[in-house]
């Protein structure tokens, strides 16, 4: 499953599985045609409509929040954490994502992360987030998680994530773009060693 999930940067992931999901899209560097786009919040680097234009064909289906939506057109499905949905055929599900420890992500925003099936395999997609209490209630075999500190968890913070959601695979993101380095990849893989399979993707 891994083999079909591509790291585009920052927190931008094309997923070829059933159908071609792209999450939070951020100087995408091609054109193409997304089956769904995730986005998360409407950070400019997370709800970027010019990136969503690049991969936004006639029938594809933008799910985010209600601020976000504003910005966008076309078929966009409006969410907020706790719905479930299904798209296509794929099932969603829309989960808190918020900062505890400071201020750019608070709770009541309502923006999102997402856990949705892809070939039987539950992703989770953690938007840009601190530690946060529900993960303890999540069911995923692989977790996309920020590592790079400032706007969201350290790779600290991020290790102790992912022992709690217990992922089959866990892919850092978050990194090397606006914030953080590859070394806050590393040192997530470092922390996890032995525990979970932690798989560095390269950004293509």
């Amino acid at each position: 499953m891994v083999k079909d999930i591509h790291w585009l940067g920052h927190d931008t992931f094309k997923i070829a599985g059933e159908k071609v999901i792209y999450t939070d899209p951020f100087k995408i560097k091609k054109k193409d045609t997304a089956d769904i786009i995730l986005i998360t919040h409407e950070h400019h680097d997370h709800c970027s409509p010019e990136d969503v234009k690049t991969i936004q064909g006639p029938k594809t289906v933008i799910v985010t929040t209600s601020d976000c939506a504003k910005k966008l057109s076309g078929n966009i499905m409006v969410v907020k954490p706790g719905d479930k949905i299904n798209v296509e055929g794929i099932e969603i599900e829309v989960v808190p994502s918020y900062n505890t420890n400071k201020q750019f992500h608070t709770k009541d925003k309502g923006w999102v992360g997402y856990i949705f099936v892809v070939k039987g395999q539950r992703i989770y997609l953690a938007g840009d987030t601190d530690y946060i209490p529900e993960m303890k209630d999540f069911k995923v075999d692989i977790a996309l998680l920020p590592v790079s500190g400032t706007y969201v968890m350290t790779a600290e913070e991020a290790i102790k994530a992912a022992i709690t959601i217990k992922p089959k695979i866990a892919i850092p993101m978050h990194y090397a773009s606006i914030v953080g380095t590859n070394d806050d990849a590393k040192r997530f893989a470092a922390g996890l060693k032995g525990k979970i399979e932690v798989v560095i993707l390269k950004e293509e």
